[in-house]
């Protein structure tokens, strides 16, 4: 099993990457570089999370062996409390040090965490910026996109230039101090750590309260079903907003495209910016349209390219945030309703969940053998409310335990940090699986703290991660820069929760393959002894905040609309949003409606209408039957009994053409002639038949 687990996890990590990019992000519209980027920064982090406790236990079981092998038996944290035992219990603790299942083999982890943190820090600081400047640039060419993205960013970078350079000139003035490139190197990951620390503990103190809260809520089907009623109001507010906005973007468009000629030189812009517009606004500004008139003939004033590359950016943005509320008006109209009909329900007595709309999915094999409408009415009206109880009483543990470790991880002696009691336990009878397990789901715990709060947070429309294929570019290369700078601390976090960080704890153990490529922390002491140990506890304070809900009082009292219980305004958007559900329920009710009727028309008369139709083209074949067989009757008698003289003059009737005849009446096809529809590409001003005069009304 030597580095299987590694290569198993690596896979794994990729596949949870590309599930989560598939569900945010549109793999048929969205730019392939914009997709690769956001995907390796997802995935790099993602894989940090899972690899550590593998690169934790195999640590472990390194030190176990550098104990054992080491003559002085003072430094060993296992031979310490043995130092006067005789040989024998030494044998007796040796062979309990076990490989574990998932060794990983030395050399391996430190190239693997090398490579995988330098390249988040080269997306996260160089290419995430440059490619967010790209995308959503306005710019008509690659050359154009690219000089955008280079203006954006050259305060950005230089700022950062000016800061690393400014360290540089103290660090050659100052006489005390002789850095390596090592050293440097080291200033410069604990800079990123520490700009990363500052964010991370201001989104782990909102997760820590807000996740366990979440699920509490999640079990109170009235409270769900009022917030989304408030939801629905201000989504209404924003889709209506976005539609003007769509509009005002769409007129400018029409208006300069009407102004720009066929001939003119900006006209294969005004064609791109068309492609990025609604179908219907492109067949509305197709008509209005006149290609045969040239841009010389009348003396306009014609925008200039940049002029067009702005609009381009608007019409893009337009498009993207007027699909995206759309999109999510449809998806709460499906939430509001399930929450009215489990609303409806729980009172039922028969324990059968009734739909007011059944879905199409019914019809499944999941649904007519396992998921039966009694079992949907136990687990939406009764087990359901249950278990999101339970998840957010263990949640709300898993929170208590992390504030109270982030405030006494420095605590060596007594050991005060829970989750170090809990590895230290594990570590002294070798239970590998245990401590595994542990990490994983600590660190996997403080993960879902931290990103839940970066896919819920939204900066103005500006910043907004929506599912179901809605987030834009930019949106999602900026969730890549945050994860890539918030991993690295939240790890190192996390190996100080534990006392497997030297540089925090001041213990001589064996340091992890991740900690070797941060480097020594001493080297900036202020910051190794001071901000990593007393900043996180900041963290209760925010806590505090976030429970008492301070943030959202902040915002209400900002103009911005949150749901607070106990806010007039509050209840004044709930009703809004009551009605426009109610609203949209009726029109789907008719809707539904109508096709039922249809449907039960066609079934009560569909039948008799076929029979009537068989009915009909029998007797019409009885009768095309005997008209032809009395008419080559009449035809054999006439032959027979009528003189030669006749029959000449038959003859020449028959060969006389008539007056009006055109070849163009004749056609092959019976049905041709019957149509009352033109040819495709000819215009006809009256039928050549005289019983279809009224055609053209």
């Amino acid at each position: 099993m030597s580095g299987a687990a590694l290569g198993l996890e690596i896979v794994l990590v990729f596949f949870l990457a590309l599930f989560l990019l598939q569900r945010y992000g549109d793999f048929q519209k969205q730019q392939r570089m914009v997709l690769f980027g956001t995907l390796l920064a997802w995935y790099l982090c993602f894989l940090i999370v899972f690899i550590l406790p593998l690169d934790v236990s195999t640590t472990i079981y390194r030190q176990c062996i550098l104990d054992h092998q080491d003559p002085d038996p003072s430094i060993s944290p296992v031979n310490h409390s043995t130092s006067n035992t005789s040989a024998a219990p030494t044998k007796r603790v040796v062979s309990r040090c076990y490989k574990p299942w998932s060794y990983i083999p030395e050399g391996i982890m430190p190239v693997f965490w090398r490579v995988v943190y330098w390249t988040s820090q080269c997306l996260t600081w160089l290419l995430l910026p440059f490619m967010q400047s790209y995308a959503r640039s306005g710019g008509f060419s690659i050359t154009g996109k690219i000089k955008t993205a280079l203006i954006e960013n050259a305060i950005y970078y230089g700022t950062y230039l000016l800061i690393f350079g400014s360290l540089l000139i103290y660090v050659a003035v100052h006489p005390e101090w002789h850095l390596s490139w090592y050293e440097l190197q080291t200033i410069g990951i604990t800079a990123a750590n520490t700009w990363g620390l500052f964010l991370l503990v201001l989104l782990m103190g909102y997760g820590l309260v807000e996740v366990p809260r979440s699920y509490w809520n999640a079990s109170r089907h009235g409270h769900l079903l009022i917030k989304t009623y408030f939801k629905a109001s201000k989504l209404m507010t924003e889709k209506a907003d976005a539609e003007e906005n769509l509009e005002d973007v769409m007129e400018e468009v029409r208006k300069v495209s009407e102004s720009i000629k066929y001939n003119h030189p900006l006209r294969k812009f005004i064609d791109t910016i068309l492609r990025k517009c609604p179908v219907d606004y492109q067949d509305k500004m197709g008509r209005n349209m006149d290609d045969y008139e040239d841009f010389d003939d009348k003396q306009n004033t014609y925008p200039s390219e940049k002029n067009l590359v702005k609009l381009h950016k608007q019409v893009i943005y337009a498009v993207q945030r007027h699909n995206r509320t759309r999109v999510q008006w449809q998806i709460l109209l499906q939430q509001a309703i399930h929450l009215e009909d489990v609303a409806k329900n729980e009172t039922s007595s028969s324990h059968q969940f009734v739909h007011s709309f059944p879905s199409s999915d019914k019809s499944s094999w999941f649904s007519r053998y396992i998921y039966t409408p009694t079992v949907e009415w136990y687990w939406e009206c009764l087990l359901q409310r249950w278990f999101h109880r339970v998840l957010s009483v263990v949640l709300t543990l898993f929170s208590v335990a992390v504030v109270w470790s982030e405030c006494t991880f420095f605590s060596t002696r007594p050991v005060l940090s829970l989750f170090a009691v809990f590895i230290q336990l594990a570590e002294r009878d070798y239970n590998y699986l245990y401590i595994e397990m542990a990490c994983f789901i600590t660190i996997f715990f403080l993960c879902t703290c931290v990103y839940s709060t970066v896919f819920r947070i939204r900066v103005f429309n500006y910043y907004y991660l929506a599912s179901h294929h809605q987030t834009d570019a930019y949106s999602l290369q900026f969730s890549g820069m945050l994860f890539c700078r918030l991993t690295p601390p939240l790890c190192l976090n996390f190996l100080g929760l534990i006392h497997m960080d030297s540089a925090i704890s001041h213990q001589e153990k064996l340091q992890t393959a991740y900690t070797s490529i941060m480097g020594s922390m001493r080297v900036l002491s202020f910051i190794a002894n001071g901000f990593y140990i007393y900043y996180p506890m900041l963290i209760v304070i925010l806590c505090i905040a976030t429970y008492f809900s301070l943030g959202t009082r902040c915002l209400n009292l900002l103009g911005f609309q949150q749901f607070m219980d106990d806010s007039e305004m509050t209840s004044d958007l709930i009703d809004e949003g009551k009605e426009l559900i109610r609203r949209e329920r009726r029109k789907r009710q008719r809707i539904e409606d109508g096709e039922s009727r249809r449907r039960e028309w066609k079934e009560r008369y569909g039948n008799q209408r076929d029979d009537f139709a068989a009915r009909n083209r029998s007797s019409h074949e009885m009768k095309e039957t005997n008209y032809s067989e009395s008419s080559r009757d009449r035809q054999v008698k006439y032959s027979r009994s009528g003189s030669r003289a006749d029959r000449d003059c038959m003859e020449l009737l028959q060969d006389a053409e008539p007056l009006d005849f055109t070849s163009d009446a004749l056609t092959d096809d019976p049905l041709e002639v019957d149509s009352s529809r033109p040819a495709a590409g000819r215009y006809l001003s009256m039928s050549s038949s005289r019983n279809r005069i009224f055609d053209d009304v």
